[in-house]
């Protein structure tokens, strides 16, 4: 049976960290896997760079896109050129445990499941720990509609889910609103053990609270074709749950 995972990096501009991404998946305990990276910076700045640290390594795929589609788009072009049966997604400056992949696919072998994440390390520009952010071990939808405990670069999904389902074209919540739409028939798990990093940046889109709060009633008033008021009260819920999540992610540190 193949199961092969593929590994989707969109990148934009993240050269000072990527080194370290790109190692904790090719250090992987796990080995059958292959790499995406999508890139979707339109400067073309960096593209030499990227060439130069993957030109030996036949597991790497390098897409390039003709014009800045988003992070959310740019996984879509990685999941459409995928031959894994499971798809794991990274950011570009985020760090796997060396044991991610293959504790993760036992998890999911155990309980037969089609979807899982993990819990994660928060850190900052100078790896610095700042928080931690444990995993749920069960998360529904109605759960899902207060808050989003999933952390993108942990999940670890069999491809057959996504079918028609992919990322949207929000800045900001495309891996939210396409949690929401695969919770509907799909059982999500948790595994309480800390198998990644994410870094947590000032000047990323994530990090802007007006972005956030438009996307977020886009998913609901959009694409989970809510009501208008239902949709802002829910605005405000999500973005309770996510201040009460920040202060325990502080108080985890």
């Amino acid at each position: 049976m193949n199961d092969k995972v593929s590994i989707i990096i969109p990148y934009y501009k993240k050269k000072f960290f990527f080194l370290k991404t790109l190692k904790s998946v090719i250090n992987q305990t796990y080995k059958n896997f292959e790499i995406i990276i999508v890139y979707d910076d339109p400067s073309r700045t960096d593209l030499e760079y990227i060439k130069d640290i993957i030109k030996f390594n036949k597991k790497i795929t390098l897409l390039t896109n003709k014009e800045n589609l988003g992070a959310g788009y740019s996984r879509n072009v990685g999941i459409k050129y995928s031959k894994g049966r499971y798809i794991a997604f990274l950011d570009a400056d985020d760090v796997w445990h060396s044991k991610k992949l293959a504790t993760q696919m036992k998890f999911m072998k155990k309980y037969n499941v089609n979807f899982s994440h993990t819990s994660y390390k928060i850190i900052d520009e100078k790896d610095k720990s700042i928080g931690k952010q444990m995993a749920k071990p069960y998360i529904s939808y109605l759960d899902l509609l207060k808050s989003c405990d999933i952390g993108l670069s942990t999940v670890l999904i069999k491809k057959k889910i996504l079918k028609k389902k992919m990322f949207s074209k929000l800045k900001t919540k495309e891996d939210y609103s396409l949690w929401l739409k695969l919770a509907k028939n799909n059982k999500i798990l948790g595994m309480n053990k800390f198998l990644c990093k994410w870094r947590r940046s000032d000047n990323s889109l994530s990090s802007s609270a007006s972005q956030r709060v438009l996307d977020a009633f886009l998913v609901y008033f959009k694409e989970e074709n809510l009501n208008f008021f239902i949709s802002i009260f829910r605005v405000f819920i999500l973005s309770y749950f996510s201040f009460l999540k920040r202060i325990k992610q502080r108080i985890y540190s």
